[in-house]
């Protein structure tokens, strides 16, 4: 790691030490018991029954958690639509490939919500995608775990906010730490969590440059497994439809599992940062352990998942909850 990006990451976590966050104290695992009791199984049913119309909801849910939480923290600011006198998050170029089988997972777990009288308008957007991204990945085979709960919906929206904060497909293990960092979260947290490119799929333009013109020398990145690189070009050539995608994980696309490090290991990563995860030396042992040990992988990226639902968490002081996911009240 750089000096200067290591410099960041230390003086990132002193600060998480010294002042710790104290708005996730106010999350909670029964935070609705009082309020909305069964809101868990009212999400849960809302997104099976979405889930058994497409698989898309799975990846497309889980994106939109991670898009949200790393844009000013997890409130539900990445589904608010745009005005005629504001750009939202959603309409960021980093955020204009977010599947909208996302946004309605949402929308249609919130209006089941609020079909209940005792629950209708007690239970924030932010708390909801919280809820229904665990429950994908559990419908898609990956583990179950106790969601913290208590966020309070955020209000504001801009797609200006989202310029930086987003991971890039061809970022370096130190571009990727010092980004986590900001948000709190460790290497061993950030590689737990890249494991969600195990399911979902990528336009060929997020990695076109790794099979065509990686650098004069050589065309197609050396790193990319060859019989895979021939596998992207027939599925992605030089001139393919912008709006053709194609699986992250080559093996098994729709089970969410630890294949992800398996394919690390045979130069099968889809994007540059995520093969760069086996490639440095700090980080590949990780993978190494994950790809051998699926329930050693599934409590790092419970605790990983739990971290980032941490992230920026609004309270009724600065935020509050949305009648409408997609616009504020």
């Amino acid at each position: 790691m750089g000096r200067f990006n290591l410099i960041v990451v230390l003086s990132l976590s002193l600060s998480l030490c010294l002042f710790p966050n104290t708005i996730s104290a106010a999350l909670q695992k029964n935070y609705y018991a009082n309020v909305c009791p069964n809101v868990e199984n009212i999400v849960r049913d809302a997104v099976t029954k979405k889930f058994s119309q497409t698989f898309v909801t799975v990846p497309a849910t889980i994106r939109l958690f991670f898009h949200d939480c790393f844009v000013q923290g997890c409130d539900a600011s990445v589904i608010i639509a745009s005005t005629g006198s504001n750009t939202a998050e959603k309409d960021n170029p980093d955020n204009l490939s977010l599947a909208g089988d996302g946004f309605d997972t949402v929308i249609k777990a919130k209006a089941a919500v609020d079909a209940v009288p005792r629950c209708k308008n007690k239970v924030s957007c932010a708390d909801i995608l919280a809820m229904a991204t665990r429950d994908v990945i559990a419908l898609a085979g990956g583990p179950s775990y106790a969601v913290e709960l208590g966020r309070f919906d955020g209000l504001t929206s801009t797609a200006a906010s989202v310029n930086g904060k987003l991971p890039a497909p061809t970022f370096s293990l130190d571009q990727l730490n010092t980004l986590f960092a900001s948000n709190g979260l460790s290497q061993n947290d950030m590689v737990a969590l890249s494991a969600a490119h195990t399911v979902g799929f990528s336009h060929c333009s997020r990695f076109a440059n790794r099979i065509y013109n990686f650098t004069l020398q050589n065309p197609v990145d050396p790193t990319l497994n060859k019989t895979y690189a021939t596998l992207l070009q027939s599925g992605c050539p030089k001139d393919v439809d912008p709006r053709i995608a194609i699986n992250m994980d080559p093996n098994t696309p729709q089970t969410f599992d630890n294949m992800y490090f398996k394919n690390l290991q045979q130069g099968m990563g889809l994007f540059t940062s995520d093969q760069v995860l086996f490639t440095d030396t700090r980080s590949k042992p990780l993978v190494n352990r994950w790809a051998r040990n699926s329930s050693d992988f599934q409590k790092a990226f419970i605790n990983a998942m739990t971290r980032l639902g941490r992230v920026g968490v609004k309270t009724a002081k600065n935020g509050n909850i949305r009648i409408d996911c997609a616009s504020f009240n």
